[in-house]
């Protein structure tokens, strides 16, 4: 069937076409539009006519938070101000916040996107899509709602938490579709299961933004609610980069199909910033075609993830990428040894008896050495016994031995016991001094 949203060129070499004009357009633009910009450009002896092919994106500055910081409240400014009609901002957990611009053809742009990630949902008209994510200056609420309205489906706009309103209209409204962070999913989940729901309400799609999903979550949101696990789907996206609605996995789930036709991303490795080999695991980097208000050139998103190779069984033109792996600046060292949060979270999704929920614990002893404590549930179901939890710590441990090549020690707790969230889960505790 024929996607309304879906990119209008037809073959690789058109979509290599349309990146060379976007990024030609989009270095002219920043050059003439941003002082900032034009700036970098001067340093790095760069003009616009020196970009005659997509290889020459090498030759570009790269752009970092460091920038937005620098700039603020207005960074990467390309535009006059009177053209400028919307700001959002990201939630920021220290220093100021990210702030970015938006024109109107920007806020067009984003809800096309969005809602080509409806489309390769395999959304209908007839969905009822309730959007639990924040609204208000964050890109979350608006990103959802405005996609979903150009898409076409009715909406229901109810915003995060308040469970017993969300279980209500889940039930009153027939919701057929439901967007939210993993862990709201996981919330919602056991609570349609502990009301015993499944019976009562249409709901049989859910998208999840915002925070890394383990396929043990997964599992766990799917046995619950009684959504298929083909129907649970990861929605990437930033503040910096529109919002969310930049890519999704389609129903195949190999990958997350990314936009290409708006930006362009590259697959760096974090230290020498040089491309890897396709496959490789590297820093996202990504400089926009169409971008307005505030044009990224080489953003450093520190987001890790790999560029899946081959083509996507649903036949789209649109290239993949993984599941990210999490950030560069999540990362973690513990007694010499960079591990991401993700790295345990595979680990743990592969063991038996265990539930989806985790926490990892760094503290240090008076003697001065770095130590690890992962808490996990039990799967639901099990009560505690203390021969079979004395498996369970062993198995754990003895895989992040071999696969980490770290020692740990693992505490084993009923399922429930730790903290769920309708909005990301923190899960690292970084006790140490």
């Amino acid at each position: 069937m024929k996607k309304r949203f879906d990119a209008k060129v037809k073959t690789e070499k058109e979509l290599k076409a349309l990146q060379l004009e976007g990024l030609q357009w989009t270095v002219n633009h920043a050059y003439k539009g941003s002082e900032h910009y034009k700036k970098k450009l001067d340093e790095a002896k760069v003009k616009p006519r020196d970009i005659k092919t997509l290889d020459d994106i090498r030759r570009l500055p790269f752009t970092t938070s460091k920038d937005l910081q620098a700039g603020y409240p207005f960074p990467l400014r390309s535009i006059p101000f009177e053209k400028i009609v919307r700001i959002h901002a990201s939630s920021g957990t220290t220093g100021k916040r990210k702030v970015l611009c938006y024109t109107a053809k920007d806020v067009d742009d984003w809800a096309n996107m969005f809602a080509r990630c409806y489309e390769y949902a395999g959304c209908t008209l007839e969905d009822r899509i309730q959007i639990a994510v924040g609204y208000g200056v964050w890109t979350a609420g608006w990103g959802f709602q405005n996609g979903c309205e150009r898409f076409g489906a009715m909406s229901i706009p109810i915003g995060p938490g308040n469970i017993d309103m969300q279980l209500q209209f889940l039930e009153d409204f027939q919701t057929t579709a439901m967007c939210c962070t993993a862990s709201m999913g996981l919330l919602m989940a056991e609570e349609i299961d502990k009301n015993g729901l499944r019976s009562k309400i249409a709901l049989r799609k859910m998208i999840f933004g915002s925070e890394r999903s383990s396929d043990a979550m997964r599992k766990r949101i799917s046995d619950l609610s009684g959504v298929a696990m083909e129907e649970l789907y990861d929605i990437p996206g930033m503040t910096e980069l529109y919002g969310p609605g930049t890519g999704l996995d389609c129903k195949y789930h190999t990958g997350i199909h990314y936009w290409a036709d708006y930006y362009i991303l590259e697959i760096l490795n974090p230290e020498t910033l040089e491309p890897v080999p396709e496959g490789e695991e590297g820093e996202m980097v990504v400089t926009t075609l169409r971008k307005e208000a505030a044009p990224l050139i080489r953003y450093r998103t520190r987001d890790i993830t790999r560029i899946m190779p081959g083509k996507c069984p649903c036949g789209s033109l649109m290239p993949r990428h993984d599941r990210l792996l999490g950030r560069s600046d999540d990362m973690f060292i513990f007694r010499a040894v960079n591990i991401y949060p993700s790295h345990i979270d595979e680990i743990l999704s592969k063991m038996k008896g265990v539930g989806s929920e985790y926490q990892i614990i760094l503290y240090r002893k008076e003697s001065g050495k770095d130590h690890m404590l992962i808490k996990v549930e039990r799967a639901k179901g099990l009560s505690k016994d203390k021969e079979e939890d004395k498996h369970i710590r062993k198995d754990i441990e003895q895989a992040i031995k071999k696969q980490i090549m770290v020692s740990c020690d693992v505490d084993v707790v009923s399922y429930g016991e730790l903290p769920r969230s309708e909005r990301k889960t923190k899960r690292v505790f970084d006790n140490r001094d």
